[in-house]
């Protein structure tokens, strides 16, 4: 299990609920995406149902140590009181690949055979959706029966980026629980034990990147992102008169072997673009809005589209050189 890092505030009035004794049945975890809502939601369940198995064993914090039985049947995926929803792979044989668009209302009709019967080991179960946005409208309905009628010792942690866009009864029926991006320190400190094996170069260059989300960054793990953010910045201000470096950049980001990175590249070219903006006033200020929605759309056009990779990076690649001054 993933350790929790900062938004000691989130932990705080959690485990103070649960200190209560009266803890709440459904809980919407929101934040920003990758500031550690999902892992939070896991750590907090396995806490939840060892702590109903064994009160008098309960630490202080969130930690469930190695061998405890909870802990393992949870990590084997066999914990018959919890259940976790999130999306599918498109093909069951590929676990890898594409996952699925949506959490169906299928997953969620699984749920009720558990609801069926008392909890095994306690007297609490723990359902964890990650995330509650995945949810497809039938599925969404399915759920909200079971947050207005909640199955006895049933607690619900939603995990939620964008709540706004969830129906207003299920938003009504959960307490909430907000997740803050993280300062530059806590994002290096998680990045630094989530992959010890980065030099210092790609650390800070994943920080950067995270916007106070390590998730977020660590989705660029190993991908060059300093060098990408490096021909970004050389791009915008010497520009690229003869088309070499946009050539250079298309060529190394275009094959077929290069996607993560050539991914990686399109919402760092959307990322710097918008900073630039931050900085600027004027003309300049317009230039660099101007070039941050044609990014947008560009980005948005070549994933949606499949438009070929080279070309995408050259015309990227050509919005940036406008910014030079």
């Amino acid at each position: 299990m993933t350790e929790i890092f900062g938004n000691a505030a989130a932990q705080s009035a959690f485990l103070a609920a649960m200190r209560g004794g009266a803890l709440h049945h459904a809980w919407l975890l929101t934040g920003p995406q990758g500031v550690g809502k999902a892992s939070f939601a896991r750590l907090a369940a396995m806490r939840m149902l060892a702590d109903g198995a064994n009160p008098d064993a309960a630490p202080a914090g969130f930690d469930v140590p190695q061998g405890d039985r909870t802990r393992s049947l949870i990590e084997a995926g066999s914990h018959p009181d919890y259940r976790l929803l999130a999306r599918l792979p498109k093909d069951p044989e590929k676990p890898d690949q594409d996952l699925a668009r949506s959490i169906t209302i299928a997953q969620v009709r699984t749920l009720q055979p558990l609801f069926a019967t008392t909890p095994s080991m306690s007297a609490r179960r723990v359902v964890v959706i990650d995330a509650i946005d995945d949810l497809e409208r039938g599925g969404a309905n399915a759920l909200l029966k079971n947050l207005e009628e909640p199955p006895a010792g049933t607690i619900f942690l939603l995990v939620s980026h964008a709540p706004g866009r969830l129906l207003p009864t299920i938003r009504s029926r959960c307490r909430l629980l907000r997740f803050e991006a993280l300062g530059q320190d806590e994002v290096t400190k998680a990045i630094r034990a989530l992959r010890p094996e980065a030099d210092d170069e790609e650390v800070a260059a994943l920080v950067r990147a995270s916007d106070g989300a390590p998730g977020r960054a660590l989705r660029y793990a190993g991908l060059d992102i300093a060098g990408i953010d490096s021909a970004l910045a050389e791009i915008a201000r010497d520009g690229d008169r003869d088309n070499g470096r946009r050539l250079k950049l298309a060529k190394a980001l275009g094959s077929k072997t290069s996607q993560p990175r050539y991914e990686a590249f399109l919402d760092r070219a959307q990322a710097f673009v918008a900073d630039q903006a931050r900085t600027r006033s004027g003309p300049a200020l317009r230039t660099a809005l101007d070039a941050h929605a044609a990014a947008r759309d560009l980005a948005g056009a070549a994933v949606g589209l499949s438009l070929d990779a080279q070309a995408t990076v050259f015309e990227m690649a050509g919005i940036v050189a406008s910014l030079r001054q």
